[in-house]
C-alpha cells in the first residue's frame, strides 16, 4: 500500500524524479560539489551527511542523510537544531509529565522479557520479574531487532519477515565523549575564553578528504586516527547544567566501528578520548588542560546501556533499502506488524532516527484508528 502511494505520488510529480533520484543515490561529496567550491565550506557541511552512518562522504546515498538532518525546524528556524533547557533528560521528563497528566502509568526499571502472543495476536508483555501486563495493543519503541527477535521470537513471525530482520543492517560508527571543562576553548581563529558565538558548538571536519580518510580507518576496523568531532557545550546556553565557572561539553565522534580488527573497546577507550581531546586542542590549544573529567562511550557501551544494536544511533542504517516503505522491512513500514496488536513506534520505523518524535506521532494515529470502535451499518 505504501509503495503504491509512493508510486502514484512519483508519477504525479515525475518532472522532479531526477532530483529525487539524485538525492537518494548521490554522495554528499558529489551533491556539495554542485553548489560549493571552497573545501572548508564543503567539509563543514559534509559531516551532516555521515552522522550515524556506516559510510563516508563519498559513499552513495549520503546526500539523503544530509537532508535528513536538515528537515524540520527548531525555534522557527528551518533546518535548525535546538537546545533543551535542563539537558536532554528534560525532554523525556516533559513527555512523561504530559503522559501522566493523561492518566498514563509509567514504570521504570521494568525490563520486558517477552511480547506475549495468543493465536497470532499480541495480548501483552511479561516482565523479567515475571509480572504480566495485558492490553489491547503493544507498542514498541525498541530497536526492531530487539522487538522481533528477542521479544516476539522468530517462531512467531512469518518466514519472510524473520529473514528480513536477520539481514537488517545496524552497524554503528559513532561514539560519545562527555567532558567537564574548567574554561571555554580559546580558538586560534577566534580567540577568547569569554563566552562568544564560537563556543556553543564547534565541528572538526576541515574538508571532505579529512572525513573520507576518517571513514577509511573504520572500513578496516580501526577507530579514526583523526576523527570527525561535533563538540557541543550546552552549558553556554543553559548555565544550570554546570557549576559556576565550569562547563560541560559533549562530543559526537566518528568513526568508531563496533567491531575492531585488533583489541577490544575496553583497551581502546582511553586512546579514543585522547584523540578527541587532541583534535579539538589542535584548534583551541588551551582545551587539553581545561579537561577535568571525561566519560567515553564506545559503540559497545551504546548497545549495552541504551539498546542501540551495533551502536547504531538510528535503530538501523539510513540507506535507501531501509527507508520509507522498507523501514524496517517491507510489510511492516506502516507501524503495524504481522502480529496483530503489535506496533512499532521507534527510530527503526519511518522516517527514521533523530529527536523529532515523528515515528511515535504517526504510530499513535495508526493505533488510535485501529482501536477505535467500528460502527456497522444496519441491514
Amino acid at each position: 500500500r505504501e509503495a503504491t502511494g509512493l508510486g502514484r505520488y512519483t508519477f504525479a510529480h515525475r518532472k522532479d524524479i531526477a532530483r529525487l533520484v539524485d538525492l537518494m543515490t548521490l554522495s554528499v561529496a558529489d551533491f556539495l560539489d554542485r553548489y560549493f567550491v571552497n573545501e572548508a565550506v564543503k567539509g563543514a557541511l559534509a559531516f551532516g551527511g555521515v552522522i550515524g552512518s556506516w559510510g563516508g562522504p563519498m559513499s552513495p546515498g549520503s546526500a539523503y542523510v544530509l537532508l535528513h538532518h536538515r528537515m524540520g525546524e527548531a525555534g522557527g528556524v528551518r533546518g535548525g537544531w535546538g537546545f533543551v533547557r535542563g539537558g536532554m533528560g528534560a525532554l523525556s521528563d516533559a513527555i512523561a509529565d504530559s503522559a501522566r497528566s493523561a492518566g498514563v502509568e509509567i514504570r521504570t526499571e521494568a525490563d520486558v522479557a517477552s511480547v506475549d502472543t495468543v493465536d497470532g495476536r499480541a495480548r501483552g508483555v511479561t516482565l523479567r520479574d515475571g509480572s504480566e501486563l495485558r492490553g489491547r495493543a503493544v507498542v514498541s519503541g525498541t530497536h526492531p531487532t530487539i522487538t522481533f527477535r528477542d521479544l516476539v521470537g522468530e517462531s512467531n513471525l512469518p518466514d519472510a519477515l524473520a529473514e528480513e530482520m536477520r539481514n537488517y543492517r545496524t552497524r554503528g560508527s559513532s561514539a560519545k565523549v562527555n567532558l567537564a571543562i574548567s574554561e571555554l576553548p580559546d580558538f586560534t581563529a577566534m580567540p577568547g575564553t569569554r563566552l562568544g558565538p564560537q563556543h556553543p558548538e564547534c565541528v572538526i571536519s576541515p574538508s571532505v578528504d579529512y572525513l573520507e580518510q576518517a571513514w577509511d580507518d573504520a572500513k578496516y576496523g580501526r577507530p579514526s586516527a583523526r576523527p570527525m568531532v561535533d563538540c557541543v557545550i550546552p552549558s553556554t546556553l543553559d548555565p544550570t547544567l554546570a557549576p559556576e565557572g565550569r562547563y560541560v561539553a559533549t562530543c559526537f565522534v566518528q568513526y568508531s566501528p563496533e567491531k575492531l580488527a585488533q583489541g577490544t573497546w575496553d583497551e581502546e577507550r582511553d586512546a579514543l578520548g585522547d584523540r578527541v581531546i587532541d583534535a579539538i586542542s589542535e584548534y583551541a590549544p588551551n582545551f587539553k588542560n581545561s579537561v577535568e573529567h571525561r566519560q567515553v562511550l564506545t559503540p559497545v557501551d551504546l548497545e549495552e546501556r541504551f539498546g542501540l544494536i551495533g551502536g547504531n544511533i538510528f535503530h538501523g542504517e539510513m540507506s535507501l533499502d531501509q527507508l520509507f516503505s522498507f523501514r524496517p522491512a517491507p510489510g511492516v513500514a506502516s507501524y503495524r506488524t504481522p502480529v496483530d496488536g503489535l506496533y512499532l513506534c521507534g527510530s527503526g520505523a519511518h522516517p527514521g532516527g533523530g529527536v523529532m518524535g515523528i515515528p511515535g506521532l504517526n504510530a499513535s494515529k495508526v493505533v488510535a484508528k485501529d482501536l477505535k470502535p467500528r460502527s456497522w451499518a444496519r441491514r
